[in-house]
């Protein structure tokens, strides 16, 4: 049976003009929602090709988003007459001079990037090494020894030539006569990581006292590997926690003394919850 052409046509509701931005929003968040449950099934994928060709698709949605978002900025910093934009501070003048530098822009690749004008570019070019506070173009840390500078290059090499790494940065800064080891280069990126804040200590809900020694004993338990180590070629075996791949070892120490009072060893975790009844008869005690 053929379809009529009156047939495959989609059936609209009267108004429909009045729904076509809420259609629009909600069609883009479920394509959001699809893509997000396809790059997460790709992600965990066996296939390593599979996996590289979702974190270049993923990847590219990222820029493709990323120019979207610069667009429009762009176009709401363009509207604005160029005498009453905001100006750049002098730490992101250099900023945007190292971004060229980076890019290979020429004066008005960068004043049309930038909204700014070609002649404004060239005096920030041509005023790179004045001193002082009213310094026309700064660095946003002070440098004023070699190390630091060094350390300064180092971390801006690897903010714009992401790619790049610390072997080739120590190989390009060896070109230009500033020999490095990669080990160097290492721990000056290092440096530049900010250290996770550290959570406050959660109080205790529970508060164990152990009067006298003997009073109270902790038991842990920990999987040490034979030779042959935890896996095996095929699933299901591929984390076979039992013997021959892992012994069982359990700990007994005393509460109040801090002291080790014995160990017991056996091929799998059962043998020890069975025993817990006579734990202490099955101990070595130290």
């Amino acid at each position: 049976m053929v379809a009529t052409r009156r047939d495959s046509m989609l059936s609209l509701p009267g108004g429909w003009p009045r729904r076509v931005r809420s259609a629009l929003l909600h069609a883009i968040s479920l394509a959001h929602a699809s893509m997000t449950a396809t790059h997460g099934w790709a992600a965990n994928s066996w296939d390593s090709r599979v996996r590289l060709k979702e974190e270049n698709g993923r990847l590219q949605q990222e820029i493709g988003l990323l120019r979207q978002a610069l667009c429009i900025k762009d176009s709401r910093m363009g509207s604005i007459p160029a005498q009453r934009r905001p100006h750049y501070p002098p730490t992101e003048r250099l900023a945007i001079l190292e971004l060229r530098a980076a890019r290979g822009w020429s004066l008005a690749q960068t004043a049309s990037r930038l909204l700014v004008t070609p002649a404004t570019v060239a005096a920030w070019m041509g005023r790179l090494d004045e001193a002082g506070p009213d310094a026309l173009v700064q660095i946003a840390q002070p440098v004023n020894r070699f190390p630091e500078f060094v350390g300064y290059l180092v971390r801006r090499l690897k903010v714009l030539c992401p790619t790049m790494g610390r072997v080739r940065i120590a190989r390009v800064l060896a070109r230009a006569g500033l020999h490095l080891g990669p080990t160097t280069v290492r721990r000056m990126l290092s440096a530049q990581r900010p250290s996770k804040p550290r959570r406050a200590p959660e109080a205790a809900t529970r508060i164990i006292t152990a009067r006298k020694p003997n009073h109270l004993w902790h038991v842990d338990l920990t999987t040490i590997p034979t030779a042959l180590g935890f896996w095996t070629a095929w699933v299901p075996f591929a984390l076979p926690q039992v013997w021959p791949f892992c012994w069982w070892m359990s700990v007994a120490m005393d509460h109040s003394s801090r002291r080790v009072m014995g160990f017991a060893v056996c091929r799998q975790v059962d043998l020890i919850w069975r025993s817990l009844d006579n734990f202490k008869e099955s101990l070595y005690y130290i």
